[in-house]
């Protein structure tokens, strides 16, 4: 597409590296977007892959690699909340994962079409929906309540004018409808100080709220990495790359809570039996792309890769996550995700 910008996998050689692909065995690229993981995974070895995107555009995009992996390569179209039943579905003999991968950022695909509504650079419909289906970033923004539309921008855009942004917003739809990317981005910056040199487009923030809120996406990653430590064998890998600080904190907490016996509660109370460690880190920090990636690829620079392996714990006393220990907004003392994945 002509003045679109190509989309580039962040931290692909790391990715694949940490996954190891080997012949025989079963993968999953959680977040297909335009292929690049899907590709280089199936290239490294004689195995079998199954790519989910709950974008129908993504799921048309991929279409042409079934016949190119023939036999190998399997899409669906779905969220992380679906992985365990559309693996059942489209892989024969589904017993186990040797790999996963996760990209959480947006595909830039979805940012450089206006029609979409991600981005506030191109005026376009008020949209955000990865799925196209159910309630729109306008839908909200005109409906919601004050409060609760600073929350939003508070709480998954971390924005700091998030009051006065939701103050702003009500004062102009009382007036006339906000449908349009041009018209919220217009009403942030009447907000917000003028940008200057080096600092994020004031913007940013917000727009990443919404998106994040409509789309149920921390939801949808505690989802996504609860089920996939269920599905990896012992040995299989997990390797999750994020692009901000909330989606990242959630994988970090969710990695060290796994990767490590429960500490005791308090020295006042009887010692227990707790449950072995589901992941073993395979780096401790966070692996960050190298200076030439960051340089050449722009979404690089905000991203973190972490990789940890499967152990052989067994499931049976693997807990599940409320997320109140994890600290992911929405889980329980935090306004609640929409459930809208379609």
């Amino acid at each position: 597409m002509s003045g679109q910008t190509l989309h580039q996998s962040v931290l692909l050689n790391e990715v694949v590296e940490a996954l190891g692909p080997e012949d025989r065995g079963c993968y999953l690229d959680a977040t297909f977007g335009n292929g690049g993981y899907s590709r280089a995974i199936l290239d490294a070895a004689n195995c079998r892959l199954l790519a989910i995107d709950r974008d129908p555009d993504a799921i048309a995009r991929g279409g042409s690699l079934l016949a190119k992996y023939d036999g190998r390569f399997h899409l669906a179209e779905g969220c992380f909340s679906d992985m365990t039943a559309l693996l059942q579905a489209h892989i024969e003999d589904f017993d186990g994962l040797d790999g996963a991968a996760f990209d959480l950022g947006v595909c830039s695909t979805q940012l450089d079409q206006p029609e979409r509504g991600f981005s506030f650079r191109a005026n376009g419909p008020l949209d955000m929906r990865m799925s196209k289906s159910g309630q729109s970033a306008a839908d909200v923004v005109m409906h919601m309540d004050e409060a609760d539309l600073a929350r939003i921008f508070w709480e998954y855009g971390e924005e700091k004018a998030s009051r006065r942004i939701a103050k702003a917003i009500c004062r102009v739809r009382a007036e006339t409808p906000i449908a349009s990317t041009g018209q919220l981005a217009a009403i942030i910056y009447d907000v917000m100080p003028a940008k200057r040199p080096g600092q994020i487009d004031p913007a940013t923030r917000s727009f990443q709220a919404l998106r994040i809120f409509i789309n149920r996406e921390l939801d949808e990653l505690r989802a996504g990495l609860e089920a996939v430590e269920r599905l990896l064998r012992p040995g299989g890998i997990l390797a999750v790359v994020s692009f901000h600080s909330l989606e990242d904190r959630i994988v970090k907490r969710f990695l060290a809570t796994r990767s490590q016996h429960a500490a005791r509660p308090s020295r006042h109370r009887p010692e227990v039996d707790s449950p072995a460690p589901s992941f073993e880190l395979l780096s401790r920090k966070a692996i960050l792309p190298v200076e030439e990636e960051r340089l050449q690829n722009s979404r690089a620079r905000s991203a973190k890769l972490r990789v940890a392996r499967r152990t052989d714990a067994p499931l049976g006393n693997i807990a599940g996550i409320d997320g109140s220990d994890l600290g992911w907004p929405g889980h329980p003392n935090s306004m609640k995700e929409q459930n809208l994945c379609g």
